[in-house]
């Protein structure tokens, strides 16, 4: 059932290690298909390594293992309440990647200092609130971490499209794309881009973000009606 689907999650859960985003079995990436409602993710806990595509867990957007003889990945609601919340969205990715982590856990947005940022983000990869000791321990903790992401969304009336990724305070980042290849692609950009504002930082406490006009320019000359960087429609992102 839904092999294509399987093969292209398996695929972005092993282009997570590749890039240098994953430690031990620590993050997991998700493939949806919209019109079945269905979406693929990692098992739990299972090595990179000994993954298969037919080790793919499918489950429905009410929350239901619909084929799979694995346990899906412990973070599954949070990947579900963000395809419920964002119907434009194709796959999630979930890392703990170090530098964006260290964000994170300090509770600090990454700043946007420069063009590599604005390429792929239209401000600051923003930071959740803290969990609540209700929302911890609630018994639905990781649903619940989809909902302080999806309130801080509404909250700012961000488009997910213009912020692809979010830190979850003390924790660490999720991001998404039109599918998951651009997730895996767009994760790999926040690690990166964290780990420039971390040397950025140490060389100049005090910088300023980037300037207005700079942003803007190169966040539109990829994104929207008036993008013309790469080839048109090539939908291709890294692997």
């Amino acid at each position: 059932m839904l092999e294509s689907l399987k093969q292209e999650a398996y695929e972005a859960n092993l282009a997570l290690p590749k890039h240098g985003l994953i430690n031990l079995t620590f993050g997991n990436a998700s493939a949806i298909d919209r019109a079945k409602g269905i979406f693929a993710i990692k098992p739990s806990g299972v090595a990179y390594v000994d993954l298969k595509p037919a080790d793919m867990v499918l489950i429905d957007l009410e929350g239901k293992q619909v084929e799979g003889s694995l346990r899906p990945s412990s973070d599954t609601p949070t990947h579900r309440r963000l395809f419920l919340a964002f119907p434009e969205i194709g796959g999630v990715v979930h890392t703990h990647s170090s530098h964006a982590t260290a964000f994170a856990q300090a509770g600090r947005e990454i700043p946007i200092f420069g063009t590599t940022h604005a390429d792929y983000f239209a401000g600051n990869v923003p930071v959740t609130r803290k969990m609540t000791p209700a929302e911890i321990g609630g018994g639905a903790y990781e649903w619940e971490t989809g909902n302080v992401i999806v309130e801080l969304f509404t909250q700012r009336a961000f488009d997910p499209s213009d912020y692809p990724a979010v830190l979850v305070n003390r924790h660490a980042p999720f991001t998404w794309g039109k599918n998951v290849a651009k997730a895996v692609e767009v994760a790999v950009a926040t690690e990166c881009i964290a780990h420039m504002a971390l040397m950025s930082l140490q060389l100049e406490p005090k910088l300023p973000t980037i300037e207005a006009e700079l942003l803007n320019k190169h966040f539109k000359r990829k994104h929207g009606p008036g993008a013309y960087y790469g080839q048109p429609d090539s939908g291709k992102s890294i692997s």
